[in-house]
């Protein structure tokens, strides 16, 4: 197990004042505005699920140092999940309707990747249990990638602060630095519960290639959800396009911009992924993300609550 010098992974106990914070937080950027705010609809349910999961995968873990990483990351997704779900209330008090998007969301974490998969018989068997659970833990190490990556690129982000509201900007950064924080232990423990490397390798392989499009189009789909009930008729148009020019359009205002990655980032950070040299420690700056924790200013008020 490849690791890094760092402290034990806590929560910090963050709380974010979004009563002042605009609709359109990154100025005027509409687009990207939606495209981060759909995060918040796909993380409150999702990272309850990452808990889940690993709740019933820690029984299976032998390496003591991976078990408190594990124990760790949950603690901290948890709290993810949390400040995710009342950022939900912020959009609804500026009027967006979500529902029919957490439906969508429910059913990818509760029926498709949940206990009993769409409630077929012959995928409850006892036989199947722990293969099941495994290929989730590798479904996690997956998107993991995906957030440790762009953890890294919002610690390297300078826009947001230039153009963003305080409150938020400061949300994401402390949210996306703990990804680059803890970046290694979804898959270190994917690969702890394989039995073989080849069978290690070829598994996470297989599992980006369904984690990728669904990546993408579930944060299409919620930035498009939220664009279409924008109160400019400009922005609606843009939430009424179709996935590819959705895109395209992530990838031109990611150039010009900065306020958001670009296709071909993520594009290319899947293909590092299918490297048989991979691992996530390579991929971010653990130093870099402690740096920022240490002067966010949620991090810093949570550090002074007593314990």
């Amino acid at each position: 197990m490849n690791g890094t010098k760092r402290p034990p992974l806590r929560a910090r106990r963050v709380q974010f004042d979004l009563q002042k914070t605009p609709l359109h937080w990154l100025r005027d950027d509409p687009f990207s505005t939606h495209v981060i705010n759909g995060i918040h609809l796909l993380l409150p349910e999702g990272e309850l699920w990452f808990c889940r999961v690993y709740n019933k995968a820690l029984p299976l873990v032998t390496d003591e140092v991976l078990r408190a990483d594990v124990e760790g990351f949950i603690r901290q997704e948890a709290t993810h999940s949390r400040v995710h779900s009342k950022a939900q209330i912020y959009l609804q008090e500026h009027g967006l309707e979500l529902d029919d998007f957490l439906r969508q969301v429910d059913w990818l974490f509760k029926s498709l990747l949940g206990e009993q998969p769409f409630g077929i018989p012959a995928l409850h068997r006892k036989s199947l249990e722990k293969p099941w659970l495994v290929l989730r833990v590798g479904v996690i190490a997956a998107i993991e990638h995906f957030t440790g990556v762009l953890g890294q690129w919002a610690m390297d982000n300078t826009s947001w602060e230039e153009d963003g509201d305080p409150a938020m900007v400061d949300l994401f950064k402390w949210h996306l630095a703990e990804e680059v924080e803890h970046r290694t232990v979804a898959y270190d423990l994917f690969e702890h519960l394989c039995q073989t490397q080849l069978g290690f390798y070829i598994s996470r392989q297989a599992l980006m290639a369904l984690v990728f499009p669904l990546i993408v189009y579930y944060i299409s789909e919620g930035g498009r959800t939220l664009m279409r009930q924008d109160p400019t008729p400009e922005v609606r148009k843009m939430g009424r396009q179709w996935l590819p020019a959705i895109l395209n359009q992530l990838q031109v205002t990611g150039k010009r911009t900065r306020n958001v990655p670009t296709f071909t980032f993520l594009v290319e950070a899947t293909l590092r992924w299918a490297s048989p040299d991979f691992h996530p420690i390579n991929e971010g700056n653990t130093e870099q993300a402690l740096a920022y924790l240490a002067q966010s200013p949620a991090a810093r008020a949570a550090s002074q609550l007593p314990s």
